[in-house]
């Protein structure tokens, strides 16, 4: 038996029988688990300061701090929500993740257009493999793959039980040319909000008053094959429960700024991070590269 197999067979069990536990007492785990990942193990506690005072420099320290702690909470309840995704019953999960204004999609699928899908670590973003209860539109999400293979096998079936298919960050390309190509319409989920190498950033904008580097791909997409571009925001009214809403982005003739669709991703991002801080992941370097963008010349 292989070195990969025996991990599976020996964490499969943990992780389906936690997958079948209700999620009162898995947040009882989840609360264990934070005082361990953030008073002993302090995980990236470095990473989520830096980042609330440079988004959030008018708040008292005290203030902060607070945020830093429920944003944690959320860090671990989302791994949490992870594992029990793969257990979660569609009864279940129509009751705690909630579409607010699916009708959107009545009048995409209408106009025969593909979809960009734009989403970022904010509330949760896991749940979402069950798009397709809302939309005839052929759903698919990006995602890295696990290096186990028989961890990989285990989370395409489970995930894709709802309808959505999951292919790798790598695949996207090709699936999106071979889909236009056949012209099937499509939905491509695509988180935006971490911060692009250095080698492959084509623009800089603002974000919380800071100049960042910025992920353009899905609005390159969408020029290239005319796909419309809808905005998913995620509001968590109580822990387990999240409502979402889709807003559909576009430019109306402003073509101001170079890429005007992720400018107003990136506003309406910070808007949502503003009126709840406690649910979005500040453990990413989000502004790693700050004092880095290319000076412009001028005449």
């Amino acid at each position: 038996m292989n070195k990969e197999r025996t991990i599976f067979l020996l964490v499969y069990p943990v992780l389906y029988i936690f997958s079948k536990l209700p999620l009162s007492i898995l947040y009882r785990i989840s609360n264990l688990i934070y005082y361990l990942v953030y008073y002993i193990i302090g995980y990236r506690k470095k990473t989520v300061r830096k980042n609330l005072a440079l988004c959030f420099p008018k708040k008292e320290e005290s203030e902060r701090l607070k945020i830093e702690k429920k944003s944690f909470r959320h860090f671990v309840d989302i791994f949490i929500e992870m594992i029990k995704g793969f257990g979660i019953s569609q009864t279940e999960l129509d009751k705690r993740y909630k579409y607010m204004n699916p009708e959107i999609f009545r009048t995409l699928e209408n106009e025969g257009k593909s979809i960009i899908l734009l989403g970022a670590h904010q509330g949760n973003w896991e749940w979402l493999f069950n798009i397709n209860s809302q939309t005839k539109i052929k759903c698919y999400g990006a995602y890295r793959k696990v290096e186990n293979k028989y961890f990989e096998n285990f989370v395409q079936k489970n995930r894709g039980r709802f309808g959505c298919h999951f292919i790798l960050t790598k695949d996207t390309i090709p699936q999106i040319l071979k889909n236009y190509k056949n012209n099937v319409q499509s939905v491509y989920g695509l988180l935006s909000d971490q911060s692009p190498q250095l080698h492959k950033t084509h623009y800089w904008s603002q974000f919380f008053g800071h100049q960042v580097p910025i992920h353009t791909g899905a609005e390159m997409l969408a020029k290239r094959f005319d796909f419309n571009v809808v905005y998913m925001k995620i509001k968590m009214p109580k822990r387990g429960y999240y409502e979402i809403t889709f807003e559909r982005l576009t430019t109306n003739g402003n073509e101001k700024s170079e890429y005007p669709l992720t400018d107003l991703y990136l506003k309406s991002l910070e808007n949502d991070i503003s009126l709840d801080p406690n649910i979005y992941f500040w453990t990413h370097k989000r502004f790693k590269h700050l004092g880095k963008a290319p000076i412009k010349k001028t005449l």
